[in-house]
């Protein structure tokens, strides 16, 4: 199993449950690891024969930017389903986190994983 990841990937979104968070926009932050296999693409230096990781970021930072949610676990899920469904993913590890939420934290969120390992 070959892991292609996005690190580090912040977006702005409405995300929270109390109504002042309902008004603002706020970061949240993702780590991603997908489980892939790089073989063919890496023997024919072939872009279309691998899991872009800018066409991924770019598809998630689309939906994150449009979605409003007030649970970063419904948000975890709603990427990690998407990631399944749209790039032939057997397997993710997600992290999520929202940054601030905690004034005495680094960072708050959960982690996930979805699909079955190979």
């Amino acid at each position: 199993m070959d892991i292609v990841y996005i690190e580090g990937l912040t977006v702005e979104t409405v995300i929270g449950i109390y109504d002042w968070e309902r008004e603002i926009r706020q970061r949240v932050c993702l780590d991603i690891e997908m489980a892939t296999d790089i073989q063919q693409a890496a023997a024919a230096e072939d872009i279309d024969r691998t899991l872009n990781y800018k066409t991924v970021s770019d598809r998630l930072i689309s939906f994150i930017e449009s979605s409003e949610f007030l649970l970063v676990e419904t948000m975890a899920e709603e990427i990690a389903q998407i990631v399944l469904d749209e790039f032939d993913v057997r397997w993710l590890k997600l992290k999520l986190g929202k940054p601030g939420a905690v004034p005495m934290a680094r960072d708050v969120g959960v982690i996930i994983e979805r699909g079955e390992r190979f």
